[in-house]
This record gives C-alpha cells, sequence and structure tokens, in this order.
C-alpha cells in the first residue's frame, strides 16, 4: 500500500492536504487509493494518484443524476487495479461550479468542484457585454470561489486611456472582484494573474474565442491546449477544448480549463446574484416596502438612487433579468412557489399600471 508521506509528495502539487486525508480515510482499509479527477470522458475519467495516472470507470457513481455524476476537480476513491478498475466515490466537495441545463427541468449541471478561484475571461477583441459578465460573476459567487475577471487580448487596445476606462466599466460592475488586463501575446498582466491563482484550484470559463486556451498555455509556459483563432465578425472561435482539463501549474496552483459556455444558465444563485449587485441590495435594505421590486413602488431606494445617477439604469435592469431568471428555475420545482411568483408578478403589474395612470390623471 502506498505510504502517506508518498500520496503527499505525489498529491500535493494537485490539491492535497491533511483534510482531505481525513476525508478519504474512510476508504483506505477497502486498499483504494486517493486520488484527484483531471479529465472526464463519457463515463470515464483520468485521475491522477500517488501510483501514476489511472483510467478508471465512473459507473458506480450515481451515473444519472448531473450534479452527482463525477466532474473534474473532484478527490476520488479509485481501485487500486482491475481491469477495469472504477471510481467507489468522490469525496464530499467543498465548492461546486453548477449552471443550469438546457431542458425543460430544473437540473444543474456541474463543470467543476473544489474550485477556489473563479477566473472569468472576456475578450478585448470585441465589444464588453457587461451583463455577461454580471451573470458569471453570479454563478463563480454562488459556487463558494473568489471571482477574478481576466480582460484578455488587451494587446488590442492600442490606447492605455481607452484601456483603462474598460477595467474601470468592469470594476464598477464586479465589485470585490479583482480585474485584469492581460495579454497572453505580450506577456502583460500575466504576473499579477499568477500570483491570483498560484495557490489553491482556478477554473477558466468564459465564451468560445475569450482566448482561455491561449491563456492557459501562457500560464502553464508550454503549449498544452489547442488553440485556433476566432472569428473576425464576432470574436466568437471554435470549442477548440471540448473537455475540462486539470493541470498543475509550474509556479504552483491547478487550473481547470473548460469548453466556451454559450449558455450560462443560473441554477438557484440568489445569494450569487446578490453579491454581484451588492450595492443594490444595500439600497432595497431602505425601500418602504420589504417586497418592494423597485419599479413604481413609493419610498423606492432603488428608483431614487436610478433617478439621482448614482446607480446606472442598466445595472438594475439586468438585476431584475437575473433575479427573475433565478427564481423561475427554483419554481420549476416547487408548484406552490411558482403559484406565488406568478400571483406576485400580477399584482405587481397591476399596482404599476394603476400608479402609471394616477400620475397621467394628474398630469391632465
Amino acid at each position: 500500500m502506498t505510504s502517506s508521506s508518498a500520496v503527499y509528495s505525489a498529491l500535493a502539487p494537485y490539491g492535497w492536504d491533511d483534510d482531505w486525508a481525513d476525508a478519504f480515510a474512510p476508504y483506505a482499509p477497502e486498499g483504494l487509493l486517493p486520488g484527484r479527477v483531471v479529465r472526464v470522458d463519457r463515463g470515464q475519467c483520468d485521475v491522477v494518484t500517488a501510483d501514476g495516472a489511472v483510467r478508471a470507470d465512473t459507473a458506480f457513481v450515481t451515473p444519472h443524476d448531473p450534479m452527482r455524476v463525477v466532474c473534474t476537480g473532484d478527490w476520488v476513491a479509485v481501485e487500486a487495479g482491475g481491469n477495469p478498475r472504477y471510481v467507489r466515490a468522490y469525496l464530499p466537495r467543498r465548492t461546486a461550479f453548477v449552471r443550469s441545463t438546457s431542458s425543460k427541468r430544473s437540473d444543474g449541471q456541474i463543470l467543476a468542484a473544489n474550485v477556489d478561484h473563479a477566473v472569468v475571461a472576456v475578450s478585448l477583441a470585441v465589444e464588453l457585454d457587461l451583463g455577461r459578465v454580471e451573470r458569471f460573476l453570479a454563478l463563480a459567487w454562488e459556487s463558494g470561489a473568489q471571482p477574478v475577471v481576466v480582460l484578455t487580448k488587451a494587446d488590442l487596445v492600442t490606447d492605455p486611456v481607452t484601456l483603462a476606462h474598460l477595467v474601470q466599466d468592469v470594476e464598477n460592475t464586479a465589485p470585490g472582484v479583482p480585474v485584469v488586463a492581460a495579454s497572453a501575446h505580450c506577456g502583460d498582466g500575466l504576473d499579477v494573474l499568477r500570483a491570483l491563482v498560484g495557490a489553491g484550484t482556478s477554473v477558466l470559463l468564459g465564451q468560445s474565442g475569450a482566448g482561455k486556451s491561449t491563456l492557459a498555455n501562457a500560464l502553464i509556459g508550454e503549449d498544452v491546449m489547442d488553440v485556433r483563432a476566432a472569428r473576425d465578425v464576432d470574436g466568437k472561435g471554435r470549442h477548440t477544448t471540448t473537455t475540462r482539463n486539470l493541470l498543475a501549474l509550474p509556479g504552483g496552483g491547478v487550473l481547470i480549463d473548460t469548453p466556451g459556455l454559450r449558455g450560462v444558465g443560473l441554477y438557484d444563485a440568489e445569494s450569487g446574484v446578490g453579491q454581484v449587485f451588492a450595492e443594490i441590495e444595500e439600497l432595497a435594505e431602505r425601500c418602504r416596502f420589504h417586497d418592494c421590486a423597485h419599479e413604481s413602488e413609493p419610498g423606492c431606494a432603488v428608483r431614487a438612487a436610478v433617478d439621482g445617477g448614482q446607480l446606472p439604469v442598466r445595472r438594475l435592469e439586468s438585476y431584475r433579468k437575473l433575479i427573475r431568471e433565478n427564481q423561475w428555475i427554483v419554481a420549476k420545482t416547487d408548484a406552490r412557489l411558482r403559484a406565488e411568483i406568478r400571483r406576485d408578478w400580477k399584482r405587481k403589474g397591476a399596482e404599476g399600471r394603476a400608479a402609471m395612470q394616477a400620475k397621467q390623471g394628474r398630469r391632465a
């Protein structure tokens, strides 16, 4: 049996620590090996262990629940031998990055597990979509990870004043989140990013064409991820990364590169949305009504901030959109909650129309 010192020596670069050792302890008497999943592909996974990299089947770990399948970043108990060999269990996850699936059910899809930093890659080759940044950040905060926004392809913005304004726009959109302008081509910003992700596990997220694989290669120091040019028309690229791959960084830390995400649906991310829009949540505490929709209610502190220029209209509209979407996703599994939401929307709509009519009557 592999000694504990050998386990630490082999697995420490992948994030193994005393807490993981304690979580694995019940499986040790069964002769199982601890390991970390570095890739999952069609019901099988690659696992790094103290005995080297092994290929294992995941059939024993609830294959039909998308929230309980083995995923990249999991720590697992895997058989020491056998053909095929099997993953017998995954250890309790510290964090999990989850989005809603495209199905009509309210299923969640787990993208990566045991992540400390969620690095959101946003390309400067196309116009900034701040609403999409907010969506990614909501999922990141909800996962339990610390978000980081990386503005990639910064070398394409040749005017430093313009670049500074773009960084400031994202900083205003992402309170409490580090924002780094980086160029994998020129090396700008990479030292700052390495310092941020040099400890723990980071997952690299973003749309196809955002430059994630190029950035991953730059952080690793060699071309381990396939890279193709993005289309000039919209900055999007093909899905050159087709699986989630976990890679140990040479300076410390672990990176999970992911395929480009076309859809980023929220999945029970109320607290994550609240953190992204912390200033709106704080203003809402001063509204006259605790269930204020921030539309036409009297004594609304949020609308007052919009009217006074302290809160951008775009920011409030984005907040409303994500709140509604998240409520609907949660309500899909709860008929009573779904009915309550419908009634609440109808009531608020009627109140809004009545207020508008009264306002028009006063003008007449």
